[in-house]
């Protein structure tokens, strides 16, 4: 028999029937329709809030706040020589732009760019970002590229 989409099921076992609730003494879930007895979480629609502790005072509340967020922090997109080493031909321009094509900067990073020093390099690249560390500028110039600041 050819298997197709008008005679596929779910291998024995993997399905449950639902369980009701409710229905009689003689179901075994009857009565109280195994939500114990009496309270809130017994009562239909319940849902506690997060975090909330039966009145006690939160543990969010209860540790006391430290430091800060600096909403003004650049997020640098960190590539490493090794990448570009890998990625890029001999005497290429790199660019963010060109970085973001091959995947290693997100497009949302493509303002903050900056080169490290991990890996080793053996081709001319023109690099331009908006930041080097100072071992990369020195690998890039050694190799007879550019190290270019935006």
């Amino acid at each position: 028999m050819a298997i197709g989409l008008n005679n596929i099921s779910a291998p024995a076992g993997a399905t449950h029937r639902k369980k009701r609730v409710g229905r009689g003494p003689g179901s075994g879930r009857g009565k109280t329709s195994a939500r114990g007895n009496k309270g809130q979480k017994s009562r239909s629609g319940y849902s506690a809030k997060r975090g909330f502790e039966g009145g006690q005072m939160p543990l969010h509340r209860r540790l006391p706040k430290r430091g800060f967020t600096n909403i003004f922090k650049r997020q640098w997109a960190e590539v490493n020589l090794g990448d570009l080493e890998a990625l890029f031909e001999a005497g290429s321009a790199i660019t963010p732009e060109s970085l973001c094509d091959q995947g290693l900067v997100r497009h949302s990073r493509i303002g903050s760019v900056v080169i490290l020093g991990e890996g080793e390099i053996s081709k001319v690249l023109n690099v331009s970002a908006h930041r080097f560390s100072a071992k990369a500028k020195e690998k890039i110039e050694a190799a007879g590229g550019q190290a270019q600041i935006i």
